[in-house]
């Protein structure tokens, strides 16, 4: 035993980084003097033979052997010179045809993001389960024996004394919840141990999901709650997973302005500084937030309205509140970084030679490739989550998919172009007393033939 664990570490020094013959030796040694290893320490003897197989590898790989095809060195391929290449070719035929491009390009992104419009934030639920698992089932099973809102009941909450007013004030207020359109039935106000807090169960008539149930709660709070307990010093709470759903989805709602005006403004000064213009920055925020808003609008229509449900398996719901900011955040990074990849790019070759026709498409030559196989193993691999059966993953892996593949093939490779041919040297422009002001952040570096 001692032997062979002296004899492993020797044999596994045959791996050499750069001899390939002793390298292959030395694993498939040390491979077989492991599995003797294994077998004298467990009493299986069988195994033993591969101290002898072992050997057998070893001075036959002394010999020499007829050189393996799969080893021999692949000549690379020539590069094709810049202007001969198809992106090349591909940037001028869409510089050739700007307003075509430009107008087209946006008017697919408008189509794609018109859903959008329509976007509703709410969690889902066991509702969207598949129906073959029993939590679908049992979902099912409450709703049809009980009513939609069976689910998700609401729980009205107050702390009170047993003073007989308060407790009468109570009562009044679930007589008035039983009248309020959408509520199945309200419960009478139940007391606990100590009579200090009263709750009152109410069920809806639609489901957890349901814009109705969630018109339910604001009316509860803001029209039906307060009449009913005017002067009473009482203020009963509407709780529940239900309200506490929508409650999350309205701040979070609330935000998302916020939030994206902070990365908007922050991106357009940055890349500002970065492109010494106006313009540029201008348009890649613009840019990316139709690629964005594409992406949305397709999360809209699969996850929302359940297009191509059956082919997801997904079941129509309200977007969860988190994911349109995780997926802005995640996205806006992204297409941000195939931006300003690019445009330094163009940027660079526009500095050197004063063309802002072929700056263009040199700048889009030289990186498309990268741009396109990045974008082609994000997208495989994000498109990859659809396969799973949580639902906030497909999502997730949808989004990212769509507005990744948009973003590297309509927005990159054809809006752009069209629109730095429109604008040509404009593009570039930026105020003398703003150049002063603003730092110079760049991203390549001086370039050191810089036109004059």
């Amino acid at each position: 035993m001692a032997g062979s664990v002296t004899l492993l570490p020797a044999v596994i020094g045959l791996l050499g980084d750069r001899i390939t013959t002793t390298r292959f030796r030395g694993v498939l040694a040390s491979a077989l003097v492991a599995v003797a290893l294994l077998g004298f320490g467990t009493g299986f003897r069988l195994l033993l033979v591969g101290v002898p197989l072992a050997a057998v590898v070893l001075v036959a790989g002394s010999f020499k052997t007829p050189s393996n095809p799969l080893r021999r060195v692949v000549r690379q391929r020539e590069p094709k010179p810049r202007r001969e290449t198809g992106w090349y070719r591909l940037s001028r035929m869409v510089q050739s045809r700007p307003w075509l491009f430009a107008v087209g390009g946006t008017v697919v992104l408008l189509v794609l993001a018109a859903p959008v419009l329509g976007l509703r934030l709410g969690f889902s639920d066991e509702g969207n389960f598949a129906e073959e698992t029993t939590t679908r089932k049992a979902y099912d099973l409450i709703s049809e024996g009980f009513g939609p809102g069976a689910n998700g009941p609401l729980i009205v909450v107050a702390e009170s004394s047993p003073d007989p007013d308060e407790i009468a004030a109570l009562r009044g207020l679930s007589e008035a919840l039983n009248r309020t359109e959408g509520v199945a039935f309200a419960s009478p106000p139940i007391a606990n141990a100590t009579v200090d807090a009263f709750l009152i169960r109410v069920q809806p008539t639609t489901g957890p999901q349901d814009a109705a149930t969630e018109d339910l709660v604001h009316r509860m709070r803001d029209h039906v709650i307060p009449p009913a307990l005017d002067g009473t010093g009482l203020d009963p709470l509407v709780a529940g997973q239900v309200a506490f759903n929508i409650d999350v989805s309205d701040y979070l709602a609330g935000r998302i302005p916020i939030f994206f005006a902070a990365v908007l403004g922050a991106s357009f000064l940055l890349l500002m500084a970065v492109f010494r213009s106006l313009v540029v920055p201008l348009k890649a925020v613009v840019m990316n937030m139709l690629s964005i808003g594409a992406a949305y609008g397709v999360v809209v229509a699969v996850f929302q309205w359940g297009w191509l449900g059956g082919l997801t398996g997904v079941e129509p719901a309200p977007i969860e509140p988190f994911i349109p900011m995780m997926l802005f955040a995640i996205l806006f990074g992204l297409s941000m970084d195939y931006e300003v990849f690019l445009l330094s790019r163009m940027k660079e070759e526009y500095e050197r030679t004063g063309d802002p026709v072929n700056s263009v498409a040199d700048g889009l030559a030289a990186t498309a490739r990268v741009i396109t196989a990045a974008a082609a193993i994000m997208v495989v691999v994000f498109g990859s989550f659809v396969l799973e059966d949580s639902r906030p993953v497909k999502l997730f892996g949808l989004g990212l998919a769509t507005a990744i593949a948009i973003d590297a093939t309509l927005v990159r490779m054809l809006i752009v172009p069209s629109t730095m041919e429109l604008l040509g040297a404009r593009n570039w422009w930026l105020p003398r007393w703003l150049d002063r002001l603003i730092p110079n952040l760049r991203v390549e570096g001086e370039l050191a033939n810089r036109r004059p």
